[in-house]
Order: structure tokens, then C-alpha cells, then sequence
């Protein structure tokens, strides 16, 4: 009696995929693209005037963005952790409007620089209500507070600007620790502390995973809504410190202080590689276009190019930049 074997199912053997080299690993990165745009910028801007080869220039140039800078830091993490704050400018303005008014009413330097800085909190505690709490669209939440906070200032301040400060608080930008402006050297120190507690801490990786994927990172036991409520008071201590520092820079405070902000502190974030959905960028790509902003910006201006010019610049760049990091992650996860 014959029997008849059944066939044993083929087995199919798949190579694993080649790793890929690591110098090609490090050249598709939002952060590499970033600095050779910013080696390309500082070629280009140096032909355009030969005050771009004197890096005192640069860093007298850049005073006039370092307060966007310092907020886009900590935008940074909040966008990481898949989020997204358009109201510091507003809140940079109401603060610094808070301080001006608490000056004006006769209230010492230091006690008007804690009004403000409550105030920075208390504005951040109010998105993070309606965003960790009631679990609104953060973009819908800080729009509508973008133009309450506006709008709030120019009720304290109205159409005239507040000033006539104490000599020593006025001129902060004039003010070195070698050849580095103190605002330079605040924005290089809160990249180097911020860089690290991403990079090396447990909170830091917390915040990737929830950008990741919120719902996995709830399961791991993450505390996503008090993390998130922190990023936001975060957001809104950070805006009023900028605001001081742009009172000092300016030696007076209006309604309409770092008005257009929003653009530019977007626009450095997604300059240095930051992903809109959250879950990847650096505070190293952040830096760096931080720079190449202040390169582009300073170099259309020596170049005499129009205002209205420079904001389709700042508009197209923020567009490409968006489309060319979220091409680059695609690519990253073949």
C-alpha cells in the first residue's frame, strides 16, 4: 500500500535588510541640512558685505532674534511632544505690557519683573487648561489666546508706549560677557541645558514617546497630561522673560511688541528639523537655525531687500523646510 507524502510547505528565507552606512545615517538628517544651509547662508551673506566675515557683527546682528530664539527652544519640546503653541508673542507682549503698567503705578523694578514673569505662568496655566484639561486642539486653543493676550495688552498700554526705565535695566543687548551679548549667551546656555535634558533624561524621553504615540505612552504609565501642562507653563515663563528682555533691548514696552513673532519662532523650530506631528527634532537643529535665520534675515537686509519681501522669504522658507523634514523622516523609515 503506497502512501502519498504531503508536501511540506517551502520555507522562504529573507535577508535582513543591510544596515545603512553610518556617514549616510548622519548626512539625512533635518540637523546636517540645517547647518549646510547655514555654511551656504554665511558664503553667500559674506560676498553680499564683508561685515559677515566679523563675527562681533554676527552677534550684534543677532540681539535683534534672540528673544524669538530662546522662546523657540522650549516651542521645540512642545511641538516634540505633539503639541503646538502659537501664542508666545502675544504672551511676550502682555507680560512685558504687565511689567510697563506695574513700573508706571509705582512699583519698584524687581516686583514688576515678578508681576511678569506670574503673569507668563498664569498664561501658560490657562492654555494648558483648556488643552491637558478639556482636551482641546492646542492650534485652536493658541490661536484664540494669541488674540485675547494681544488684545489685553493694548487695553494696559493702548496706542502709546510705556517707558522711562531705570538706566541699568535698559540696554541688555549692549551689556558683554567677552565679546558675546547677555541675551546671546542666555539663548547658548538655555540650548546647551535644554539639549541635554532632552537628550540624557528620563522626562526627555518621556516626551518623544508622547509625541510618538500618546495612547502608548499612557499604557507605559507616562503622565502625559502633567508633562504637557509643565511644557506650557514652560511656554508661557520663557515668553515673559523674552519680553523683559525685549523691554531692556527696546527701553519701553507696547501693545504690539513681538508682533509677527509666531512666524519667526515657527519658522526657526521647523528650520532646525522638528517634526509637526511631534515625536522627533533636537534642540542642536533649533540652535542652528536660529543662526540661519539671523544670517538670512541680516543679509536681506544689508541687501536692502523690502519687509514685505523678507516675509515671503520667511513664508516660502517655512514651507520648504516643513516639506523637506517630513521627506526626510519618510525616507529615514524605509
Amino acid at each position: 500500500m503506497s502512501t502519498i507524502e504531503s508536501p511540506r510547505p517551502a520555507v522562504i528565507l529573507r535577508e535582513a535588510a543591510k544596515p545603512r552606512p553610518r556617514w549616510q545615517v548622519i548626512l539625512v538628517r533635518p540637523e546636517t541640512v540645517t547647518f549646510l544651509l547655514l555654511i551656504i547662508a554665511t558664503i553667500v551673506a559674506t560676498r553680499l558685505s564683508p561685515f559677515f566675515a566679523d563675527l562681533g557683527f554676527i552677534l550684534e546682528s543677532s540681539t535683534y532674534y534672540v528673544e524669538f530664539a530662546i522662546v523657540a527652544l522650549v516651542l521645540t519640546i512642545v511641538i516634540i511632544s505633539g503639541e503646538i503653541d502659537l501664542s508666545p508673542a502675544a504672551q511676550m507682549a502682555l507680560s512685558a505690557c504687565l511689567f510697563g503698567t506695574a513700573y508706571r503705578a509705582g512699583a519698584p523694578i524687581p516686583v514688576a519683573i515678578l508681576v511678569s514673569l506670574v503673569s507668563g505662568l498664569a498664561m501658560g496655566a490657562f492654555n494648558a487648561f483648556f488643552i491637558t484639561v478639556l482636551r482641546l486642539p492646542s492650534i485652536i486653543v493658541t490661536i484664540g489666546t494669541l488674540i485675547l493676550y494681544r488684545g489685553l495688552a493694548q487695553v494696559l498700554a493702548g496706542d502709546k508706549s510705556i517707558g522711562s526705565f531705570p538706566g541699568w535695566f535698559v540696554g541688555i543687548d549692549y551689556r558683554m560677557i567677552g565679546i558675546v551679548p547677555v541675551p546671546v549667551m542666555i539663548f547658548i546656555i538655555a540650548s546647551v541645558l535644554l539639549g541635554l535634558f532632552l537628550g540624557i533624561t528620563i522626562l526627555g524621553r518621556q516626551i518623544y514617546q508622547i509625541g510618538t504615540s500618546e495612547v502608548a505612552a499612557i499604557h507605559a504609565g507616562i503622565r502625559v497630561r502633567r508633562i504637557k501642562f509643565g511644557l506650557f507653563l514652560a511656554s508661557g515663563l520663557t515668553s515673559s522673560i523674552a519680553g523683559l528682555l525685549t523691554a531692556s533691548r527696546l527701553g519701553s514696552v507696547r501693545y504690539d511688541l513681538a508682533s509677527g513673532g509666531e512666524l519667526t519662532m515657527v519658522l526657526i523650530v521647523m528650520l532646525g528639523g522638528t517634526y509637526i506631528f511631534g515625536g522627533r527634532g533636537s534642540i542642536l537643529g533649533t540652535f542652528l537655525a536660529a543662526w540661519l535665520l539671523v544670517i538670512i534675515a541680516t543679509g536681506m537686509t544689508v541687501a536692502n531687500i523690502a519687509i514685505n519681501a523678507q516675509l515671503t522669504v520667511m513664508g516660502l522658507l517655512l514651507i520648504v523646510s516643513i516639506i523637506a523634514t517630513n521627506a526626510i523622516y519618510a525616507r529615514s523609515q524605509r
